[in-house]
């Protein structure tokens, strides 16, 4: 990881959930405000880790990391975008202000054109709202 934001200077990184066992790493995307994408049914499903519980979503989202939650394969670990946000609410304790906020970094850290993001951030503040 430490490479492509090094030598590539990358934005995103794809499954960066590890990046919380090194603080200097995590510390550097914060810094810099590379996206992580990260999924947690497939963390698990894979022996990443244990359980879902173990993924350390607080942990990259209180030190500014921000990320974009994924199903990574559907097909093959039977998982849906939505599903995530829900086992984050329920094993991590994240409220509808910061499910929300991680929705947010998401899209910020999306190639979508600018008026897509807008949209999509201004739908994102509706739920919230309602």
């Amino acid at each position: 990881m430490r490479d492509c934001l090094d030598d590539l200077d990358a934005s995103r990184i794809g499954h960066g959930v590890r990046a919380a066992e090194d603080p200097r790493l995590l510390a550097q995307l914060a810094e810099r405000q590379v996206t992580c994408e990260v999924c947690p049914s497939s963390n698990v499903a894979l022996g990443v880790y244990e359980k879902a519980a173990d993924v350390p979503l607080r942990t990259l989202f209180d030190a500014g990391v921000p990320m974009a939650l994924g199903a990574d394969d559907p097909l093959l670990f039977g998982s849906r975008l939505a599903a995530q946000y829900e086992l984050v609410r329920r094993h991590h304790g994240f409220t509808d202000a910061e499910l929300a906020e991680l929705a947010r970094q998401s899209v910020r850290g999306s190639a979508a054109p600018v008026d897509v993001r807008d949209k999509l951030l201004s739908g994102i503040d509706d739920w919230l709202a309602s």
